[in-house]
């Protein structure tokens, strides 16, 4: 028996997802960053009709039946907000923007809230404190000064829907749709793929589907650190024996067992659910070739039967079946079972189930999405579901598993590149100004115009641009070379110090703080990942008297901006209420916004895939063809490795809490590269060497250097390393080219020894 060395932070956890280990890491979170008293009253009304949505992920909530509706993840997101740490002037005044780059990300977010707003002085190499007035009259003077499609709109998911729709309008009454955002980055490909499939770029299914499915196929996400809110929906279907198949090249622990923490009895016993009835470690990139495995095996258990597809709901609701039928018949078993890594039998097992079920849900996430196959097999899972009739009935449907808490939201009120005519229209019916009807610029596309010097200003509304993108060598001088760029965020981080020829950086209210506006108290509004609409209010006093709200921050560098503009951005800020007005006006769905997000809940965007209806173009819903599996076989032949990029549970998106990752048995550490014993043996390699990364793919070879490699149960051919760190081997132009998006999962790579450790 081989006895592994030890290597530092490297351990073994035995615990089960949630459970004691999660309420420890919570009081931990409470004890680094908040007052003992204040924090559990905050936390206590997350996610409370009449509190704050949390900041961390978008999964619903719950009819509100239990004590507390938060979990360990968004207990550390809200105490990271509501920290009591602060990083004044003063501390800005003796620490230069050179020096502040030296620092980690981890460290510079854990510095605490920003409290006044900020202007780079390029003779100091500082950030001081300016008065709003003067930063928003500069801004405007150089924006007016630049043809706007010079200029890039990012937004961040954590923007409200009252922000996001104050900015966009701003953005095109100025003349770009220069939309940049987060949604680039992670589920573009399900808002291209599925409204060419159903008609509609998002969920089709609510909790209550939940409660109701036989069965639900889990593809490429892992729960418990990315949505974990709901691990508490798994564990409920799981205890009434839902069959739930995991498909994902990392074991993950909240994949396979959970202990509620609200559960008494798993709690006093230690005890714990197990989640996946069937764990598959599909390769990364293989669940296209997973999906036509399933899907062909579906066809010929009908051969068989006759009674496995709705022929009636096929015939009745969609096209393009025949022309699937053909290429799953042509489609080989063994290039199926190479590309997925899985065998032709377990791909069978699936088939079986499923045709055993009469209520599906599919659920995905950014395992799917950041491919450069990811919108075809968004396209994929639909033809899946719509071969068996699995929309529009109780207990099935599509789930997009989003990030960010109103990263749906940020879509549905105009945040897109590609703005629908129809919504161009209203705008200018409601406002009197003709928008601009031109495609503007996705993330990509964006960080490309900054790089051949294109674009010359940058507006960010929230988020981590820089950090977030791939390819930090070409990104970072990018941003350098700007003009003006302008951050809002509550922290700082490492994009806002990628400072321009002049940069500001905003201070905005968090979802925990008290905003009031014109002497009255304000909410804002979200949508979740299942197209509720809820409101939010906060209710702690602001970090610092200087911040401001960020649709007071919008509103304000509008107006400084547009002085003939016809849109009375100040009024609209003095009272949310009209900016949801303007919002019912504009986009359908909203009618009577303002009664109806005033009932506990909210309420419900339509989904007209739920009723059986599809709004494209042909008014059916359209089975897709994927053209083959095989497609990328020379990139990924002999000795190059597949790289996916990971979040550790101890972070969310860019934002790092600290620095465990305690599910995967890595404590104090994310220098590491997770590998399994074949490919380790493969490359020459042990357990706890030091290795080089190199990229494989056409063109400039990224490379990232001394980091240790270690045995995990993870698919062969596959590896993962952290992000943002491991975005220094994404190629920012290796793409899905139908949706833009990086291929953050599917990076061709070759591993070999470190120089620094011979």
């Amino acid at each position: 028996m081989t006895v592994r060395r030890e290597v530092p932070g490297i351990r073994k956890y035995d615990g089960p997802a949630g459970g004691w280990g999660a309420l420890r890491a919570t009081a931990q979170a409470i004890h680094l960053q908040m007052e003992k008293i204040k924090a559990p009253i905050t936390l206590l009304r997350t996610n409370q009709p009449d509190g704050f949505d949390c900041p961390g992920c978008a999964w619903p909530d719950k009819e509100h039946r239990s004590t507390f509706q938060f979990c360990e993840n968004g207990a550390k997101a809200v105490t990271w907000e509501a920290t009591s740490k602060r990083v004044r002037p003063e501390f800005l005044a003796q620490n230069t923007v050179s020096s502040l780059l030296a620092r980690s990300d981890f460290e510079l977010e854990d510095m605490g809230r920003l409290t006044h707003p900020l202007a780079y002085d390029r003779d100091t190499d500082t950030f001081r404190a300016v008065a709003w007035e003067d930063a928003f009259r500069r801004i405007g003077e150089i924006l007016r000064s630049l043809p706007p499609d010079q200029v890039e709109f990012y937004t961040s998911g954590r923007a409200s829907n009252e922000a996001a729709y104050l900015y966009q309008l701003f953005a095109r009454e100025y003349g770009t749709n220069n939309f940049p955002d987060c949604s680039n980055m992670c589920h573009e490909a399900t808002s291209v793929g599925l409204p060419q499939s159903i008609g509609i770029g998002k969920g089709t299914v609510s909790l209550d589907d939940f409660e109701r499915c036989e069965l639900i196929l889990s593809i490429g996400h892992n729960p418990g650190t990315n949505h974990p809110r709901m691990m508490g929906t798994l564990h409920e279907a799981s205890r009434r024996n839902v069959p739930i198949i995991v498909f994902n090249p990392l074991r993950e622990r909240a994949l396979e067992r959970f202990a509620d923490p609200q559960n008494l009895v798993e709690m006093a016993t230690y005890g714990s659910t197990r989640i996946a009835s069937t764990y598959f470690q599909v390769k990364a990139g293989g669940d296209a070739a997973a999906l036509k495995g399933i899907m062909k095996a579906l066809l010929a258990l009908e051969a068989e039967r006759s009674d496995v597809l709705d022929r009636a709901f096929i015939e009745a609701h969609t096209e393009g079946f025949d022309a699937l039928a053909a290429d799953l018949e042509a489609a080989a078993w063994p290039d199926i079972e190479r590309s997925s890594g899985l065998a032709r039998e377990a791909l069978e097992q699936v088939a079986a189930a499923y045709a055993k079920s009469n209520a599906t849900i599919v659920t995905y996430g950014m395992g799917v999405t950041q491919h450069n196959k990811g919108t075809a097999t968004v396209r994929l899972i639909a033809d899946l579901l719509l071969m068996r009739g699995n929309f529009g009935k109780p207990g099935a449907g599509i789930c997009p598993l989003r990030g960010h808490s109103n990263v749906q939201g940020n879509r549905t009120v105009g945040i897109t590149e590609k703005p629908p005519t129809d919504f161009l229209r209203q705008i200018e019916k409601v406002f009197g100004f003709e928008p601009p009807e031109a495609h503007g610029h996705d993330a990509v596309q964006a960080m490309e115009a900054m790089i051949d010097g294109s674009a010359k200003a940058l507006i960010c509304l929230g988020g981590n641009f820089a950090v977030a993108l791939p390819d930090p060598a070409q990104c970072f001088p990018a941003m350098k070379k700007l003009d003006l760029s302008v951050h809002v965020g509550t922290k700082l981080n490492r994009s806002h110090l990628l400072v321009a020829k002049e940069t500001y950086v905003f201070p905005c209210l968090g979802r925990t703080e008290l905003d009031v506006q014109a002497g009255v108290r304000q909410s804002i509004t979200v949508e979740d990942s299942m197209s509720m609409v809820h409101a939010s209010a906060g209710k702690l006093a602001p970090a610092s008297e200087h911040l401001r709200s960020e649709p007071a921050i919008v509103a304000g560098i509008a107006q400084a901006t547009l002085p003939d503009s016809r849109v009375p951005w100040m009024d609209l800020v003095a009272d949310y209420d009209r900016i949801r007005d303007l919002i019912e006006q504009t986009i359908p769905g909203f009618e009577d916004f303002n009664t109806r997000i005033r009932m506990p809940g909210g309420f419900r965007l339509p989904l007209p895939p739920t009723e059986r209806r599809w709004t494209t173009p042909s008014g059916k819903a359209r089975f897709s063809v994927y053209g083959g599996v095989t497609e990328d076989a020379n990139l990924f032949a002999g000795d190059v490795l597949r790289l996916v990029t990971i979040r550790s549970h101890d972070q969310y998106n860019t934002t790092i809490y600290a620095l465990d990752d305690r599910y995967r048995g890595v404590f104090g550490r994310r220098d590491v590269l997770f590998m399994s014993e074949t490919d380790l043996a493969a490359c020459g390699l042990e357990h706890g060497d030091l290795v080089d990364i190199e990229t494989a793919t056409p063109g400039r070879p990224l490379r990232l250097e001394g980091i240790t490699a270690i045995a995990y149960d993870i698919a062969p051919g596959s590896i993962a390393a952290y992000y943002p760190e491991a975005n220094a081997l994404v190629p920012l132009d290796y793409i899905d080219e139908e949706s833009g998006t990086p291929s953050y999962k599917s990076v061709p790579v070759r591993v070999t020894r470190s120089a620094a450790a011979a």
